[in-house]
């Protein structure tokens, strides 16, 4: 989700600078045609064999997954709008101590990975949970009085966790740039706050709305991690359904049609955001959003900034509270006194990753997950910059051509990873691309995840660079490749380190693709954590809450160091 880059006109680089044009876009763009387009025909050709199959079960088989989806993707989007509207009005008039870390704590749960939202919530509201636990201590129950996990409400209630911050982001920095002055001038000729908001705040709105609402519905109807780690085996949407046809029934064919389907969705809704974004930042009398934000004095208005504050660290924080506080924390009912809970600090679900306690062969001990996980980032980073630094150089030179190319290289944004998993399976097991059993499928699949924000961090960078000190550096003798060394990538190093942690951070914590194309042998960290959640004990728990927790912490450290070092006004996560 960066913001669009800006270009500035660049000089006409004539025949020489066509073919160097050429030249830099020649690996993106194979690498697009071999590891997304060539695996979506495949996808497409298998999905025609579905057609031999009982036509009625083939449709009840779509037609079930597919009405879910929608459903649940609408009400979650009702939902997501009812705390995130408040939410945004919040962030965009009210100026309180600890703004600025209330707004990074509901900026993390967008991007953090599904499987930790996951245990955060188990711990949270899981049968093991904090809730659950505390409330079998007070009341003596042998058995957790709330069932959360395995319900409709628990994926309403992950999605609105997820999803609020893109309502925050989009809606409320518009938000807080609109004149107050405006609002203040309906009030005085008589109008009543819902008339105000509805003939002067909300026209000027809409467009933030609007954009907000089909990337928050995109986001819900592509969900994968949270339908399956929370929702259990009655519901399932169509990215579980491919993942289910696919990796348990094998049936491919199944699969294929499903993720055809999927694909025509995620790109419909794609397109109508790409049509949206470019209005999204014109407000009307814009203001500077610190004038229009102000201390709440009057008592009412406190009253309803602290009210908001609460619900969203209620509703945003509350769970990774917990899940960090329940990996360090042996709280268990007691069995012999039936009124209490036994309780204490502990470190032993992190020491247990470090022991092949069953002493099982194909066991594969939590720690080699983990450095599984940080080898599969690492050559994701080289991957993804080797790709995104010679498309975003091509590309910041502005044309008709490049604006195609763009367009192109933005696609697998579009593309659900769990679709793009089975492609790869199914496209990549034949020679000559045989890569099934290679290591070398994980990296090549989160790559393709992260290229396009790896192209959408360093663009506007390059674009930035004024073409009269590559002219200087070319008439002094210069080569193009010690014009590139010695002006472009001093420049550029800032935006590169963003997009190195934007790629480093989408690798760790992906979980869609890899499910599908990860060896048994080789998993990575959220495999690791879904296998250990998937599976009863006490330990497997808590040996996924200790690896979800370490995963958090990576993630957030990857979000700072993003934070710290992207341009300004790039994007707006």
């Amino acid at each position: 989700m960066m913001a669009g880059a800006g270009r500035v006109p660049q000089a006409s680089y004539g025949a020489g600078g066509s073919r160097r044009l050429l030249l830099l876009l020649v690996l993106p763009l194979a690498f697009l045609a071999l590891f997304f387009f060539y695996p979506l025909l495949s996808i497409l050709r298998l999905s025609l064999s579905a057609a031999g199959e009982s036509q009625p079960l083939v449709l009840r088989s779509i037609l079930d997954p597919l009405g879910f989806t929608l459903w649940q993707a609408a009400l979650s989007t009702v939902l997501t709008f009812a705390v995130g509207l408040p939410g945004a009005y919040l962030f965009a008039r009210f100026d309180f101590p600890g703004k600025r870390l209330l707004r990074a704590l509901t900026t993390l749960p967008f991007v953090l990975p599904t499987v930790v939202v996951a245990v955060a919530f188990n711990a949270l509201l899981g049968p093991r949970g904090w809730l659950n636990l505390g409330l079998m201590a007070l009341s003596g129950a042998s058995a957790p009085p709330i069932q959360f996990i395995n319900t409709l409400w628990a994926i309403l209630a992950a999605h609105v966790f997820y999803n609020t911050a893109v309502v925050l982001r989009l809606v409320g920095n518009a938000w807080a740039h609109l004149d107050p002055r405006l609002t203040h001038a309906a009030r005085v000729l008589g109008a009543s706050p819902w008339r105000a908001w509805r003939e002067v705040t909300l026209p000027l709105l809409r467009p933030s709305i609007l954009a907000a609402l089909v990337l928050v519905f995109l986001f819900d109807f592509s969900s994968f991690g949270v339908v399956l780690m929370l929702g259990g085996p009655r519901f399932a949407t169509l990215e579980v359904a491919i993942y289910t046809q696919a990796l348990h029934l094998l049936n491919l064919p199944l699969a294929a049609l499903l993720s055809l389907i999927q694909i025509a969705c995620t790109l419909s809704l794609t397109t109508l955001y790409a049509r949206l974004a470019p209005q999204v930042s014109a407000p009307s009398a814009p203001r500077a959003a610190e004038e229009a934000s102000q201390r709440p004095v009057a008592p009412r208005r406190r009253l309803a900034a602290v009210l908001l504050v609460g619900l969203l660290l209620v509703l945003l924080v509350a769970p990774l509270v917990a899940l960090a506080a329940r990996s360090i924390a042996r709280l268990e009912p007691d069995r012999g006194q039936r009124t209490s809970v036994s309780a204490g600090l502990t470190l032993s679900y992190y020491r247990e990753l470090f022991v092949n306690r069953r002493e099982a062969l194909f066991y594969v001990p939590p720690i080699a997950a983990v450095r599984n996980s940080l080898g599969y980032a690492a050559a994701t980073v080289i991957i993804a910059l080797a790709l995104g630094l010679p498309a975003a150089s091509a590309l910041a030179r502005a044309s008709r051509f490049g604006r195609q190319v763009d367009a192109l290289l933005m696609l697998p944004l579009g593309t659900s990873a769990v679709t793009l998993g089975l492609g790869f399976v199914v496209a990549l097991d034949t020679p000559p691309l045989d890569l099934r059993a290679s290591p070398l499928l994980v990296p090549l699949a989160h790559s393709l995840v992260a290229l396009p924000f790896v192209v959408r961090t360093l663009q506007p960078a390059l674009a930035s660079i004024p073409e009269r000190l590559r002219m200087a550096a070319a008439t002094l003798g210069a080569s193009p490749w010690r014009v590139w060394r010695e002006v472009d990538l001093p420049i550029v190093a800032r935006a590169a380190s963003v997009a190195a942690a934007f790629a480093f951070t989408i690798s760790m914590g992906e979980f869609g693709a890899t499910s599908l194309v990860a060896r048994p042998e080789y998993p990575t960290v959220p495999v690791a954590i879904f296998r250990f959640l998937s599976q009863p004990g006490a330990l497997n728990y808590g040996q996924a809450l200790a690896m979800a927790t370490l995963l958090m912490g990576l993630t957030l450290a990857g979000i700072l160091v993003i934070e710290r070092l992207r341009l300004p006004g790039v994007g707006e996560f």
